[in-house]
């Protein structure tokens, strides 16, 4: 097994203060969260939360060693959820064929390099009718140093994701751009000017502020490119 990373993660607390965001996230991935359900990427479990009332059983796979402590700790009153120290590749390499339902990735696929390979694996443990939930960054002209410092290989386009989950063997039954509106403020802030931290004030204004107007915004016009992209397949 290869040697796990390790991961400071100052920006996962920035990033937890972010309710409207991942309340977005989870309208489009609650109604198919069921069952034995694995996360990869778990970080210090802000998603995990919103998941582990809709499991039966939670896995969360977490390679940074220094995270796993306080990952552990917050879910040691909840019996279903199982913490494991882990790279996605070896822990779903490990797997057996059909015995998950579900499998929740939120900003992970964007750092395994070799996707494609992760993915079949992915579709061969997951049960008939089970589902993978992805959330990645969107668009290629809006790699940045931040985006290689947090161990980023790429940024999706959508037919490029699309092709990739079906040649795994998913059936998408939805994929589509969300927050238009955050493109501008990440080309100009990362991408242009190179910034490499995420400002707290801006993340607790763009989530409180931005999101609730680009929700409303996107729920009467599907946005036509966006900063993420967020799918969900099925297994046939």
């Amino acid at each position: 097994m290869s040697t796990p990373v390790t991961y400071e993660g100052s920006d996962l607390e920035v990033l937890a203060d972010m309710p409207n965001y991942y309340a977005w996230i989870m309208e489009t991935f609650g109604p198919h969260v069921r069952g034995d359900v694995v996360e990869y990427g778990a970080g210090i479990g802000t998603v995990s939360s919103r998941l582990a009332p809709l499991a039966a059983s939670l896995t969360l796979v977490e390679p940074s060693a220094n995270l796993i402590p306080p990952l552990s700790a917050r879910f040691a009153a909840t019996p279903q959820v199982r913490v494991l120290h882990a790279r996605l590749e070896d822990h779903v390499a490990a797997l057996a064929e059909q015995s998950v339902d579900t499998l929740v990735l939120v900003n992970v696929l964007e750092h395994i390099e070799d996707d494609r390979a992760a993915l079949q694996a992915m579709f061969r443990s997951l049960r008939r009718g089970g589902h993978l939930l992805v959330f990645v960054p969107a668009l290629n002209f809006l790699m940045s140093k931040l985006d290689r410092l947090l161990g980023h290989f790429r940024r999706y386009h959508r037919p490029d994701l699309v092709s990739k989950v079906s040649a795994a063997g998913g059936a998408v039954k939805a994929c589509r751009y969300v927050d238009l509106l955050g493109v501008g403020p990440w080309f100009l802030l990362n991408t242009l000017l190179g910034g490499t931290k995420f400002n707290p004030a801006l993340v607790t204004l763009n989530d409180r502020v931005v999101l609730p107007m680009t929700k409303g915004l996107e729920s009467i016009i599907p946005a036509p490119f966006g900063k993420n992209l967020i799918l969900v397949a099925e297994k046939a």
